[in-house]
């Protein structure tokens, strides 16, 4: 990912929280010839193992920078994507984060240019396979646990562990340690302090969800 100075993360933070905020990640690696990289959609947690469940009844710690984590996903085994996966393999999953169109009109300036603030991060790393079938229900378990404390109701799952049981044939699922990480966090740095401020202002007022989070981070921009 081609990141500009400027659009660097502030702190090594940044994205470690951008990825537990937004954890559907997109996953891709090389294909053949003839088709192209494969890439799928799927749902990634840092390992319980080593941080703890984040969230869950016992908090653990998020790590403070992303090369060397480690990352648990898991896809469907259908997906042409898992066979070609292999233990060793080299693959790449980015994270959008908070994100939106920035209108000239914020500027409040003559002559102005549209474009888009976002936030991203690709992370790479090595990828192994888990052939395990209690791993892989451990892994579920975990995204489960992870994802009902963040973005659910604390929905109990001891009752579906067993339909978990029957659908895991099915379910492939990886642990990733990550090698690098790039962030890029585009939030106006490019423009003078007062308008920067005012298109901030205009985000923090808007009733879309993704300009005020988008200007909750310009404004942890030091």
């Amino acid at each position: 990912m081609f990141v500009p100075n400027f659009y660097r993360e502030p702190d090594a933070s940044w994205t470690v929280d951008l990825v537990r905020d937004n954890p559907l990640a997109l996953a891709v690696s090389n294909g053949c010839p003839e088709d192209g990289p494969f890439a799928t959609h799927l749902p990634v947690i840092f390992d319980p193992a080593r941080y703890g469940d984040l969230p869950g009844d016992l908090p653990g710690e998020l790590p403070g920078e992303l090369p060397g984590a480690t990352l648990l996903g898991h896809m469907n085994r259908a997906n042409p994507h898992w066979s070609a996966l292999q233990t060793g393999g080299i693959l790449l999953l980015t994270f959008t984060g908070p994100h939106s169109y920035v209108s000239p009109t914020a500027y409040q300036t003559t002559p102005a240019a549209p474009t888009w603030n976002f936030t991203a991060v690709h992370a790479r790393g090595v990828v192994e396979k888990i052939d395990s079938t209690e791993e892989t229900l451990d892994v579920v378990k975990a995204t489960v646990r992870a994802y009902e404390g963040e973005f659910g109701d604390g929905w109990d799952m001891t009752e579906s562990v067993g339909y978990f049981r029957k659908i895991l044939p099915a379910v492939g699922a990886f642990r990733l340690t990550v090698t690098r990480a790039e962030g890029m966090f585009k939030l106006s740095q490019e423009q003078p302090a007062e308008v920067r401020e005012r298109v901030r202002e205009s985000f923090e007022q808007s009733a879309c969800r993704y300009k005020r989070e988008t200007a909750g981070l310009m404004s942890r921009l030091p």
